[in-house]
């Protein structure tokens, strides 16, 4: 999860009791919601998050309509710059893969972060791949093509 900014000019009005704006990925809101209520006890001043989708939040905070955006993917370094933002990280969070392999009982298959990289990046596309077979050298892993599920959406 990134944070997307305007620059230090748009984070001065809160220092003087403005409420705080913000916009975009819904992932991180319940986080937000949390620090904002503590954020407001502590300073009196608000937090405004709308939960919209990092598309939208890239949007508005390209407008200038919020303070800052909360975006699931990275901006590439070029549309910073033109946009004159700057981003870094806020929140991590964990994605569990999901496995129905043949032969293969539930909680068995190891699999590591670049054996998983490399199936979503189409250079592991069969369950018996060398590099999976390495991991698992028990299992009985079908010559099978693996059919990688992800979101195509936009948030």
């Amino acid at each position: 999860m990134l944070v997307v900014v305007a620059g230090v000019v748009g984070l001065a009005g809160a220092a003087h009791g403005a409420d705080i704006s913000g916009a975009g990925a819904t992932f991180p809101y319940p986080v937000y919601s949390k620090w904002a209520d503590a954020y407001r006890q502590k300073t009196g001043i608000g937090l405004n998050y709308q939960s919209i989708g990092s598309g939208g939040g890239i949007k508005q905070i390209k407008a200038k309509t919020v303070t800052f955006g909360a975006s699931d993917m990275p901006l590439k370094p070029e549309e910073l710059q033109e946009a004159g933002l700057v981003q870094f990280p806020m929140i991590i969070g964990g994605v569990v893969p999901v496995v129905n392999v043949k032969g293969v009982q539930g909680g068995q298959l190891v699999l590591d972060g670049a054996t998983v990289a490399a199936i979503y990046l189409g250079d592991i596309t069969r369950w018996n791949d060398a590099r999976i077979r390495k991991l698992n050298p028990k299992l009985p892993l079908p010559d099978a093509t693996i059919a990688p599920v992800y979101r195509s959406d936009g948030s």
